[in-house]
């Protein structure tokens, strides 16, 4: 072979192995995007989520405080989904699910209830983040399908603020979760299709939820395209100054019963009752529709549908989902 043929037969090869590498790369480190789904910029809190599955995968939930006292929140702005449960004396707390953001901290965190472990039963081997619960709850979350992280157990990813009294600063270091359970930053698809509005809905400035002891107002800004949100008739505030203001918010019908469990003081501890079906309102892009819920058993997720019986579509960003009573 001449010198010169040599070197064009070299440079077929570079130019053919550079081929192979540049394939590599494109199916390995560049995942074309589900239709549907989600998807997030990529980062080592932000990953692409995953095609929807039937069940969603693993999450990190934290029980959050939110009594007068506990305000304002950190972190609560970072959750996928804020769920908003009714608990003693008429008071409410969060739920809040967190799986494509990450804060460096959320809080402040509070104890688990009875809700919590047949609500998370729709997730694939959830992690649960709270400070601890009564003697009589710790058997059924032993027994529960979710990894347990209570404050108690595992203090080393808690820590405690000095600006507020016990019990009302707690606080968790989600990355050290992380470390433990590092499948969690894998965002998943938590169950709600993301795309346009359906046809109809009513417009909606403001919308109210009350409790015997708490009430929640939804207010909605075109100029962020957000619903602001207010906490018993004040501006609902995060500790750095921001305002929470959820993209979406779900205002679920469901059964509220005694519980099985009560507080030291003598006050029952409601059960929210999210296995089966009934009404929602949803509130999005200034408008209010009317829609229904369904989840057959513990293990499925919660679907919604619109008044004619077509999946209901959520805009992109957080949701929140407040339990009410039926009507």
């Amino acid at each position: 072979m001449t010198a010169s043929a040599a070197v064009v037969v070299a440079a077929l090869a570079a130019v053919a192995l550079f081929a192979v590498l540049q394939g590599r790369d494109g199916a390995q480190g560049r995942r074309p995007p589900v239709p549907g789904v989600s998807s997030p910029a990529p980062s080592p809190s932000a990953p692409t989520q995953q095609a929807r599955p039937a069940r969603p995968g693993p999450v990190l939930a934290v029980k959050i405080d939110n009594a007068s006292p506990a305000r304002p929140h950190t972190g609560l702005d970072a959750a996928d989904v804020v769920y908003v449960e009714r608990v003693e004396a008429g008071l409410t707390r969060f739920m809040a699910v967190y799986s494509s953001r990450f804060p460096e901290v959320v809080g402040p965190v509070r104890s688990a209830r009875e809700t919590d472990l047949e609500l998370l039963r729709q997730f694939d081997d959830p992690v649960l983040a709270y400070s601890g619960s009564q003697s009589r709850l710790k058997p059924l979350i032993r027994a529960a399908p979710l990894r347990a992280l209570s404050a108690d157990d595992h203090p080393e990813l808690y820590f405690r603020g000095a600006a507020r009294p016990i019990p009302h600063n707690l606080y968790l270091r989600p990355k050290r979760v992380l470390e433990r359970a590092p499948e969690l930053a894998t965002a998943q698809h938590l169950g709600f299709e993301r795309g346009p509005a359906p046809a109809g809905g009513a417009p909606a400035a403001r919308r109210t939820a009350r409790f015997p002891q708490a009430r929640y107002d939804f207010d909605w800004s075109a100029q962020q395209g957000r619903w602001l949100v207010s906490m018993d008739g004040r501006p609902g505030l995060l500790a750095d100054g921001g305002r929470l203001a959820p993209a979406a918010v779900i205002l679920q019908e469901v059964e509220i019963r005694q519980g099985a469990f009560g507080d030291r003081w003598g006050n029952n501890s409601p059960f929210t009752a999210t296995v089966g079906s009934g009404g929602a309102t949803v509130l999005r892009d200034g408008r209010a529709y009317e829609a229904r819920w369904s989840r057959p058993a513990a293990a499925d997720p919660t679907e919604f549908t619109t008044a004619s019986g077509g999946a209901m579509a959520f805009p992109e960003g957080q949701i929140w989902v407040v339990y009410i009573p039926r009507r």
